[in-house]
């Protein structure tokens, strides 16, 4: 059994398929299990079902105690308007674990998960699709960039999430706090030009705000590739995570995606379930509602944000549980389904793949007439500190001229 990828849903598969018998070899050109990442923080959401996702994790097989997480039930929420308002649950709302080749990583956990099962993994090397049973690549296109700064910092743990049209233009911004390291991101859902300026306007927000006695470490870049394909499996093989386009439209969240269709993929192959007919059922719905979430996130700007903002906060007082708003945000009803068709025609295109897979993919959108703006003072000063840290050898995963 043949996997290209070793990433999380590539080594879930693999895990699956080890503890039942197979023998299975999983394929990565890179060096490493996470070395497409570069120490930076994501969240592992924990509200697209009633079940806690760890105890599904379990029920596949894997153990979540292979890597270090650390949950949250309360976040500060900023808004628009720079108001911050805390949305809280009585369980855990989502998990903050970190991505990279350090042992505590989610990959390395995964890794040692896929090893300790018997899987054999080939680092530093390619492997052509057609020899695969299952394909777990990266995204090759971007839909979406990311850029971040990891800092030390004395402020506890802690999580912003901030709606803000400006400083992360059709998107968020965040703020990830954990043992003394902090990460501060802006999303971009629009193309710009110099987007290094979006990521110093954003640190000074949040400098503004927090005592974060920030000292920068390094700065950090991801992409996401968004589309939606005719079919899960083409030609015998089974496409899980990002190569099968299983991400979160809206805001991102994609690992959760990524581990369950792993899991089905291997649970597939085993004869235990048919994966096209579970992914339909389980993730595409969750996917449709993401994209139509995106549609009209595309379109409403900091006046239809805040809207959101005050809302989620309406609800949770009604309710007595912040959680409930994000269920709701994914939850696939009357008005999301009438929008669907709109959201499918308005925002994605045709495209056929290299593998003669067809999708509709989400493109890099253009800027607008509102992203363009002056720096603030601070913001410059922000970006001068860090030329001189780059000068003196501080690390950039992705260039800040032009994307």
């Amino acid at each position: 059994m043949h996997i290209l990828g070793a990433g999380l849903s590539g080594l879930s598969a693999a895990v699956v398929l080890a503890k039942s018998g197979r023998e299975v070899h999983v394929h990565e050109i890179r060096k490493d299990s996470g070395a497409r990442f570069d120490g930076d923080f994501q969240g592992l959401e924990n509200w697209t079902s009633r079940s806690d996702f760890f105890d599904e994790m379990r029920e596949w097989g894997l153990d979540p105690d292979e890597f270090k997480s650390d949950p949250f039930s309360i976040v500060d929420l900023a808004h628009p308007d720079d108001v911050i308002t805390n949305p809280i649950t009585d369980g855990v709302a989502f998990r903050v674990v970190e991505r990279g080749t350090g042992h505590h990583c989610i990959d390395q956990g995964f890794k040692r998960m896929a090893e300790a099962a018997g899987v054999k993994i080939h680092y530093g090397v390619k492997k052509a699709p057609e020899e695969c049973h299952i394909i777990a690549a990266g995204p090759k296109d971007s839909s979406a960039i990311a850029f971040g700064e990891v800092f030390h910092t004395d402020h506890p743990n802690h999580v912003t999430f901030q709606l803000n049209d400006k400083l992360a233009p059709g998107a968020y911004s965040y703020l990830i706090i954990i043992d003394g390291i902090g990460l501060i991101c802006t999303c971009l859902w629009r193309k710009q030009k110099k987007s290094g300026r979006y990521l110093n306007e954003t640190i000074a927000w949040y400098e503004e705000r927090y005592n974060l006695n920030r000292k920068p470490i390094k700065r950090v870049g991801g992409k996401g590739d968004f589309s939606i394909p005719e079919k899960y499996v083409h030609e015998g093989r089974y496409y899980v995570g990002e190569a099968g386009g299983l991400q979160d439209f809206m805001w991102g969240f994609g690992m959760r995606y990524a581990i369950t269709s792993g899991a089905l993929a291997g649970m597939a192959i085993l004869g235990e379930c048919d994966y096209e007919e579970e992914v339909k059922d389980r993730l595409l719905p969750l996917i449709k509602v993401s994209a139509t979430n995106r549609f009209l996130m595309n379109r409403i700007g900091d006046r239809g944000f805040k809207m959101v903002a005050n809302h989620w906060m309406r609800d949770q007082k009604r309710k007595g549980d912040g959680l409930e708003f994000m269920r709701w945000v994914y939850r696939p009803g009357i008005f999301r389904r009438m929008i669907w068709p709109l959201a499918r025609m308005g925002m994605l295109r045709k495209k056929s793949m290299g593998d003669g897979r067809r999708v509709m993919r989400m493109p890099f959108r253009g800027a607008l007439r509102r992203d363009s703006w002056e720096p603030s003072a601070r913001a410059i000063e922000i970006g001068e500190q860090w030329k001189a840290i780059q000068r003196g050898g501080g690390g950039v995963s992705f260039s800040d001229t032009d994307t």
